[in-house]
């Protein structure tokens, strides 16, 4: 065999290894994601299946078959001070790569001062991170009647603890579903079986990222 055919062969044989490693996906480790909160996460007044993060865990079978586990740890009448409460079980029973923090309304539906919802945000996310998990927090608005100093120091508390914590921040997790009668149930405070898609995909970008 001459060198050239030699050399040639060895191009080829280059160039097919090269071009299998283009067409491989690339592979994402299997991780749990656990969401910890509200009865805005825990399906309050719909179908457990209907819920968006059911829906959730839906979209990562189809994009990543059997690889990435939800686990939904939110109780309907949740509290940061509650959650406080029950994250370290959480924690050490699942043990999640991802944690997605979706709290503070009850707090703020309850009058709850805006400097003890942040601390115990704080305190949310230091311990996820202890625990080794990425940890993704959602924002959440007060209704206007609670006054304008009110809603915004409880709107504020997110930014913080987001630029404190160095965490992900999504800023209002009910973005184009919060006022539209539409979307809401009757008691206009929880959204509805149609609004869950609309919520999965204000959170899908933030969760993915952190896979």
């Amino acid at each position: 065999m001459s060198l050239i055919n030699r050399n040639l062969k060895s191009w080829l044989f280059r160039g097919l290894v090269l071009a299998g490693l283009c067409l491989t996906p690339v592979l994402v480790s299997a991780k749990t994601i656990m969401i910890l909160g509200d009865s805005l996460s825990a399906g309050y007044g719909i179908q457990p299946e209907q819920g968006w993060v059911n829906l959730l865990q839906k979209r990562l079978d189809q994009q990543y078959p059997k690889q990435h586990k939800v686990v939904n740890a939110s109780v309907s009448g949740e509290t940061t001070s509650g959650a406080v409460a029950r994250l370290p079980k959480l924690l050490q029973t699942h043990k999640p790569q991802i944690v997605v923090i979706e709290l503070g309304g009850n707090d703020g539906l309850r009058g709850q001062p805006p400097k003890m919802i942040q601390q115990n945000l704080v305190t949310l996310v230091q311990k996820s991170q202890q625990a080794g998990a990425k940890t993704i927090l959602f924002g959440m608005k007060m209704p206007p009647n609670y006054g304008q100093a009110y809603s915004k120091a409880f709107e504020n508390n997110y930014k913080l603890v987001s630029q404190q914590q160095q965490v992900k921040l999504l800023p209002f997790f009910l973005n184009g579903v919060a006022g539209n009668k539409s979307l809401m149930q009757a008691d206009l405070i929880h959204p509805n079986a149609k609004a869950q898609s609309i919520l999965l995909n204000n959170a899908y970008p933030y969760i993915k990222g952190a896979l």
